[in-house]
């Protein structure tokens, strides 16, 4: 029994004293963690108050700091101050690091737009403008390289940007998109390009067609200032409904949307600045936009810049309707202003009469001459309105040797004599030639009718509202088949008021 009873008593005693032993070791460790955090606290409290002195010291220091000259003392607060700095400002070199962005031109670009416009409060941009690495490196070169041409870009565009931008801002668009007929052809109506891009607007044929400018011999509407500033217009209006973002209707302008919309695709980005860092778009692509703003940056404050632009006189110009084709050195002198000044208000004609297969022409003459030329204008004789020499083909020549001896292509003497593409001309045989202004061989006053008095002459008869074949075999005694046959006919139906026939008559018969 005695052992049971001690085995009973050691039972129950060691837990016991286990369990107590435990109790007083996590009363004893939490003692220890309160004394640990209220110590802490204590330092803590030290240490943010001696922040704040060093930080008072730094931004107000006192009449007594000043004058407290003790070594010690001057000692202990520069290691203050210096520890502040170093824990509440990193080294330079480090914030730089830092800060480097990713896609460095977007985020650079934001910045320094701002400092632009610090610098230039009067200025202001209706489409977005960065200025990044690629914008300022065309910026330099505009100011270097480039200086001599952007002045003259500069100059022209006096006379084209205020009509230019009427239309625009008709058509309810960014005026500043007008800076991209600056990049794109220096504000020339006669700019023509590798790639066969014509006008101040540089269109492709393709292009100008898709948005109604007329193309063909006579005339080229790509080159006229305000048509195609009226077409690049829709069409950069319908680049940014496309895309939603004025970088990327510029660069679909100039690469095309297609590849523009592939590089989309092909990126997962509608970000400009994104695909400007893929091969997904060609080079020029790449810097057209960039290029654009640089332009319109110093276009739109020059002097700031360094550049003194001398501008030329904004274009006034009065419109008449030409009823008929009419040599332009006619129609100069009528308005009484120089051959050179009609062609330069429409550039869009490509040869030296107003075309001869409308009905009419819109042409543009100087301001303050419209009184005097009409006057003069129907005063001329109907014969006197285009200049011709008519050269009689000989033994042994054919159009080649004719259109080399005059300084033409063969194509041109064809589409005037309403020749088919196959015809060949016969000895004794008419056809007429234009003189050009440059060749010399003609005057306005001796300009007569085009018709020789030969037994048989070629003449060509512009047909009026009302006329059939059969009246005007009558009228020239030849017969509907012969009409037929030298015009390439094959029905009567064919025929329309203000197209040309070409007809072989009797000299009595005229």
């Amino acid at each position: 029994m005695g052992f049971i009873r001690n085995r009973y008593y050691l039972l129950v005693t060691i837990p016991f004293a286990l369990f107590i032993s435990s109790c007083s070791a996590n009363l004893f460790s939490q003692s220890n963690t309160l004394s640990n955090v209220t110590e802490q606290k204590s330092v803590s409290a030290e240490e943010q108050k001696g922040k704040s002195e060093a930080n008072a010291e730094i931004a107000i220091p006192s009449n007594s700091d000043q004058n407290n000259n003790n070594p010690e003392t001057i000692k202990t607060d520069a290691a203050k101050v210096e520890q502040v700095i170093v824990v509440e400002a990193p080294p330079v070199s480090d914030v730089a690091n830092l800060n480097t962005p990713e896609n460095e031109e977007e985020n650079a670009g934001v910045a320094e737009a701002v400092t632009e416009d610090d610098e230039e409060e009067e200025i202001t941009y209706d489409v977005p403008i960065v200025v990044n690495n690629s914008v300022e490196g065309h910026i330099e070169y505009f100011k270097t390289k480039g200086r001599d041409k952007l002045e003259l870009w500069l100059s022209r565009s006096g006379r084209y940007i205020p009509m230019m931008k009427e239309i625009l801002k008709d058509m309810e668009l960014p005026e500043d998109l007008v800076y991209l007929a600056l990049i794109e052809s220096g504000f020339n109506p006669n700019a023509y390009s590798r790639a066969r891009a014509a006008g101040p607007w540089q269109f492709i044929k393709s292009t100008g067609k898709r948005y109604k400018l007329k193309l063909d011999w006579w005339i080229d509407e790509r080159r006229d200032p305000k048509k195609s500033t009226i077409a690049a217009a829709t069409y950069l209006n319908d680049l940014y409904n496309m895309f939603g973002s004025w970088d990327l209707a510029m660069a679909s302008y100039n690469g095309g949307e297609g590849r523009v919309q592939r590089a989309i695709l092909r990126s997962k980005s509608d970000d400009f600045w994104k695909l400007k860092k893929t091969r997904l778009l060609k080079a020029e692509t790449k810097n057209y936009v960039p290029k654009y703003m640089a332009a319109t940056i110093i276009a739109k404050n020059p002097e700031v810049h360094g550049f003194d632009i001398k501008y030329l006189e904004p274009i006034q110009y009065e419109e008449v309707i030409i009823p008929e084709s009419t040599d332009l050195r006619v129609i100069a002198k009528c308005a009484g202003v120089s051959y050179e000044e009609i062609k330069e208000l429409n550039p869009e004609l490509r040869r030296w009469i107003t075309p001869p297969n409308v009905d009419s022409y819109t042409l543009k003459i100087p301001a303050g001459t419209k009184e005097i030329f009409l006057e003069n204008y129907e005063k001329m004789p109907t014969d006197q309105k285009v200049l011709w020499e008519r050269h009689l083909v000989k033994k042994g020549e054919t159009l080649y040797s004719i259109a080399k001896h005059y300084r033409v292509t063969v194509a041109d003497l064809k589409k005037i004599n309403l020749l088919s593409k196959k015809e060949r001309v016969s000895e004794g045989t008419y056809i007429l030639i234009p003189i050009a202004p440059n060749s010399g061989k003609a005057s306005i006053k001796v300009a007569s009718s085009p018709i020789l008095k030969e037994e048989k002459n070629t003449v060509y008869y512009r047909i009026r509202k009302g006329d059939t074949l059969w009246k005007i075999s009558k009228k020239y005694n030849v017969s509907i088949a012969s009409i037929k046959e030298w015009n390439d006919i094959d029905s009567a139906r064919n025929i329309k008021a203000g197209n040309r026939l070409k007809l072989i008559v009797d000299t009595d018969d005229l």
